[in-house]
């Protein structure tokens, strides 16, 4: 795609399934301006926090956590406390902002408003007297005066003591704060303000008007590069997926001279050599997501190797082992004949018929050819009642508040289908369905153009890409385009921010996305559905696997876990929804499961594949321990001995519902030599054309 033309839209939209009259999502009109509510809402953002409830939880926009309450602007640079067992940030009062005019306002419970939103910021009204806007990755805080207000009485509160209160030029533009935390901060102004101190912990200035910028000083040598760039601010950004492998930010900005941000690990990592931008090494800012550096400049240009979405292993099945997986194919091919999925959870269902589609797969691998058709037919009787609205209780709905897929049940019960009705696990669920849906489209072509409207619905729920007004569906739903990763956690209020448990089945869900493209030709969906694949596995890998002596988590959680059981954005959790830390072979299982092709993409370093697998072997010993859970570890395990574990799996009893014999020994029989220690996942793109 030429640099600079605007994606274009997925052909699904709300007409493809039945409307939904929920009676379980928010009201979104709480806390988004009028003009915004036209127009489908994010439903798992970076300021989910600030439109439930009552918008009083903090967010983490690094390198602070903001809240937003009583009409006040709190923010803090964060702490961490930290065990072996978890890591999280805690938000304590540092600096509050607020208005003395909007003390009636407060005082009547009045609500902030959400005046715009971007993929990099939220503009907030705070109150009738200011608005801040909070864009990610800036050193400043930065909150204006209403024009409409006039000057205002500005205060500056802390819930510690400040024991020094300087004005630092003549003009009265730039102030020093410090206070008996040990902290110092750095309050920039765009016109004179004149702090005084009433209290030990209150500071107020009279009649301002303008713009007022807060940056936490870590270190003194930092003070003169906040000086130099604290007259520029931005006041949003976006993030273009305008080329395969690359995201592009741009910021809007004002006042004067060049825009500093920071950037994160994983921008540093992904960087571009060619854009226009200067890295400040020695300018950082502590993080949970590891040091941020600072980044002179308005656009960056982020790069990540192209990776190929195929349908079948790199390598090929080693010719010793066709035999055996051929065996066990046409066993559970056989079997689908005589079993029937009775669940209606849309996702345990999705990982069903997800299961038997990889069947088909498997069998072109193989050459078995002749039970394909026992495949499609299971496919289409299973599949088809979801997007023609036949199935028995529960089914697809396009619910119109904010603007998605809903299930039947979830519209009913924010409990049902894991809270897919309040838009968590949406990439998930979805993921699984579009699994099946490619492989059977692929394999039965004019089943895949019948119900190409419902396919395309279910990717535009989650993948989204515009941004105009009359779009069925939110932009990009679950995937972050600052942290570059998914979050899971939907309408729900979590005091330590977004959450996501599973990167793998994030990872199928672009993956999938990707084949269903593969299937219908569209090689926008295949550009797409392929670059977040690739950004999602360099998160994982970034923040949720875990290896020996890596430095962004403190040595004793490092030194107790080869992989994040949940990852919020103020916490790493060793615990999972489902199982408590101690059940490693769960954490491990969770961040391998679908096993697929791109499966060894997710895990190309064998040296800390080794780690994960002997970090969560002695585990299997434990009493209870589910055989499902074992074939996931073994196979981890062939990627380095894949003899030790085809013995393993050849001795199991039972495999995870989304999983069977014939995949595992597909995936322990398609495993080979690696050189350096790395996997030799194929990096070929056969439409490198469109890429860098």
């Amino acid at each position: 795609m030429p640099h600079g033309r605007p994606p274009p839209p997925f052909p699904g939209g709300r007409d493809a399934f039945p409307q939904a009259a929920s009676t379980v999502v928010p009201d979104p009109a709480r806390f988004f301006a009028p003009a915004l509510l036209s127009s489908p809402l994010p439903t798992n953002s970076f300021f989910q926090n600030f439109v439930l409830k009552n918008g009083d939880q903090p967010e983490y926009i690094h390198p602070y956590s903001v809240r937003s309450a009583a009409a006040a602007l709190t923010l803090c640079y964060p702490a961490r406390n930290h065990s072996p067992s978890f890591v999280i940030q805690t938000f304590v009062e540092d600096l509050t902002v607020s208005a003395a005019s909007d003390a009636a306002a407060a005082a009547a419970g009045q609500r902030h408003r959400v005046a715009a939103f971007d993929d990099l910021s939220v503009t907030l009204d705070v109150s009738p007297s200011l608005r801040a806007f909070l864009v990610r990755g800036c050193p400043f805080v930065t909150v204006a005066t209403a024009d409409a207000a006039g000057p205002v009485d500005i205060s500056v509160a802390s819930v510690h003591a400040f024991i020094e209160v300087a004005s630092c030029d003549d003009a009265l533009t730039k102030w020093r704060l410090r206070m008996n935390s040990g902290q110092t901060f750095l309050l920039y102004a765009s016109a004179p303000i004149r702090l005084a101190q009433s209290s030990v912990t209150q500071l107020s200035a009279p009649g301002f008007s303008g713009v007022i910028r807060v940056a936490y000083l870590p270190d003194p040598s930092m003070e003169a590069v906040l000086d130099q760039y604290s007259r520029c601010f931005p006041t949003a950004g976006e993030a273009s997926l305008n080329r395969p492998f690359c995201v592009e930010y741009t910021w809007r900005k004002q006042g004067w001279g060049d825009l500093l941000m920071l950037a994160h690990p994983l921008h540093l990592r992904l960087l571009s050599e060619d854009c226009c931008v200067r890295v400040l090494d020695d300018f950082r800012y502590r993080s949970i997501d590891g040091d941020m550096v600072g980044v002179v400049g308005d656009s960056w240009v982020l790069r990540t190797d192209p990776v190929s979405p195929t349908w079948h292993s790199m390598r090929g099945i080693s010719d010793d082992g066709v035999g055996e997986v051929a065996a066990a194919l046409r066993k559970d091919v056989d079997a689908l004949a005589s079993s029937s999925i009775t669940t209606t959870s849309s996702y345990f269902y999705g990982k069903a018929i997800a299961r038997a589609a990889r069947f088909a797969v498997i069998a072109e691998e193989v050459g078995c050819p002749d039970v394909i058709p026992a495949v499609q037919r299971f496919l289409k009787a299973t599949v088809t009642p979801w997007l023609d609205g036949s199935f028995q209780g529960n089914g697809f709905l396009y619910e119109p508040k904010w603007g998605g897929l809903v299930t039947l049940q979830g519209s009913k019960d924010t409990g049902a289908d894991f809270g897919f009705g309040i838009y968590n696990d949406h990439h998930y669920h979805l993921g699984y369905f579009l699994y099946a849906i490619a492989v059977l489209a692929k394999i039965d072509p004019s089943w895949g153009r019948k119900y190409m409207p419902q396919a395309y619905s279910m990717v535009a729920d989650f993948m989204t890409l515009s941004r105009k007004h009359g779009a069925s569906y939110t932009r990009l739903r679950m995937f972050d385009l600052w942290k570059l990763h998914s979050w899971a956690g939907g309408l729900t209020e979590f005091a330590d921010g977004r959450n996501q448990e599973s990167t793998s089945e994030a990872v199928n869900a672009y993956y999938s996305a990707a084949l269903l493209g593969l299937s219908y030709g569209d090689t926008h969906l295949v550009s797409i559905g392929a670059t977040l694949t690739a950004l999602e596995m360099l998160a994982a890998q970034t923040w949720w696997h875990v290896r020996e002596g890596d430095t962004i988590y403190e040595d004793d959680f490092t030194g107790n876990n080869r992989v994040v059981g949940v990852l919020w954005a103020n916490k790493r959790d060793s615990g999972l929804w489902f199982a408590p830390p101690e059940w490693k072979e769960c954490r491990l299982g969770i961040q391998l499961l679908p096993v697929l092709p791109i499966s060894e993409a997710l895990f190309p370093d064998i040296s800390f594949v080794k780690e994960l697998v002997d970090w969560t072997m002695p585990a299997l010993s434990r009493e209870g321990v589910g055989e499902g859970w074992k074939g996931f570890v073994y196979a981890l395990e062939g990627i380095y001995n894949k003899e030790s574990a085809l013995q393993k799996t050849r001795a199991l009893t039972g495999h995870d519902d989304g999983n069977s014999l014939t995949n595992l020994l597909w995936w322990l029989h398609s495993r080979g030599t690696a050189d350096d220690g790395v996997v030799g996942f194929s990096r070929c793109c056969w439409y490198r054309q469109y890429c860098h």
